[in-house]
């Protein structure tokens, strides 16, 4: 069975400082990436746990003069994945007006200056589009 903990992690000169509140427990890791699984350690070696029944959610709370880092990062993959979202959305329009074109006769380059793309690339959006 899985239990499930919080590590806030903060950064204290060159070194992450992870606290599991849960436990009032402090580790501290030299590298973020390590951060988890100093969590980890430390919760196995306080709960007697094995390491893969432990998961942890960090929290970054504090990096310097910023605060709520980790809620900062969570909106930056938010507007990323609406990005994401959106430029597929885009390529799916691309394609069919692309290749709606070609079959009313307009030219390659013609289709490619319409939608701001090469040559190369309207070529490509109409055998996508055809595919």
């Amino acid at each position: 069975m899985s239990s499930h903990y919080t590590a806030t992690v903060t950064r204290e000169g060159r070194w992450w400082m992870v606290a599991i509140p849960e436990l009032d427990e402090l580790t501290q890791a030299r590298r973020l990436g390590e951060a988890e699984l100093m969590a980890r350690e430390v919760i196995a070696l306080h709960t007697d746990q094995a390491l893969e029944d432990i998961d942890v959610t960090i929290d970054i709370s504090r990096v310097g003069d910023i605060d709520d880092v980790s809620a900062k990062v969570t909106s930056i993959a938010e507007y990323r994945a609406k990005a994401a979202e959106a430029e597929a959305k885009a390529m799916i329009e691309s394609r069919s007006l692309a290749t709606e074109l070609a079959d009313q006769g307009v030219p390659i380059r013609d289709i490619g200056e319409l939608l701001h793309v090469s040559f190369q690339r309207a070529h490509q959006l109409i055998a996508e589009g055809r595919g």
